[in-house]
């Protein structure tokens, strides 16, 4: 940490409500210090709970993120923690991550030749208390996919699919899905750090 100390103001580490190893790669690409603790929620009983009270993709994207931030906040106290999730909206269908490889499947054959929505949430707490919110979006045009391509594309990438919405990570091999990105690469990738990075200055955590 000693190398940030020029940037980073705060003398603990951000903690990052998540094992998410994109996020984590966004932050270190910020030079942002943090450590990594899994909020272990029930994110599928979550979703569950609100879709059917008939919750929008930006709703059920904040509530997610907001519950990883406190679950973990609970946990370190005095340090300012980072809750993320995303959601896909695909005229108004809600798409999490696909709980297995067929699914991952029929996802792809659903997006093939549309335009969706992703809604990617954070929030940071301290102590319980919720200290910022937002949800950027990003609309992603996937091209057309021939049926031999999904079935070649989700072999290939195996397990990894179940990692992202949408099946497919665009730093990887889900940039061969896509035609058309709108919004900005790290709101796609799961943590928009402009918004982020704004409010840690604001904060004093970070050097304006």
């Amino acid at each position: 940490m000693s190398g940030l100390k020029a940037l980073w103001q705060n003398p603990l580490p951000l903690v990052l409500a998540s094992k998410s190893a994109a996020r984590q790669a966004l932050l270190t690409s910020a030079g942002l210090p943090f450590e990594a603790v899994d909020a272990k929620i029930d994110e599928r009983a979550t979703e569950a709970s609100l879709l059917v009270r008939k919750a929008g993709a930006a709703e059920v994207a904040a509530h997610l993120a907001r519950a990883k931030a406190l679950a973990v906040s609970a946990l370190r106290p005095e340090h300012l923690v980072i809750g993320a999730d995303q959601v896909l909206d695909l005229d108004g269908r809600l798409f999490a991550k696909p709980k297995d490889l067929a699914e991952a499947v029929q996802h792809l054959a659903l997006l093939s030749g549309r335009t969706h929505n992703l809604h990617s949430a954070f929030c940071v707490a301290r102590g319980g208390k919720i200290l910022k919110e937002d949800a950027p979006v990003a609309r992603l045009t996937c091209r057309v996919l021939s049926a031999a391509f999904i079935e070649a594309y989700v072999t290939t990438a195996g397990p990894e699919l179940l990692n992202s919405v949408g099946a497919g990570a665009v730093e990887g091999l889900g940039i061969q899905v896509l035609e058309r990105i709108e919004g900005d690469h790290t709101t796609i990738m799961g943590l928009p750090l402009i918004p982020l990075l704004q409010f840690l200055r604001e904060e004093g955590s970070l050097l304006a």
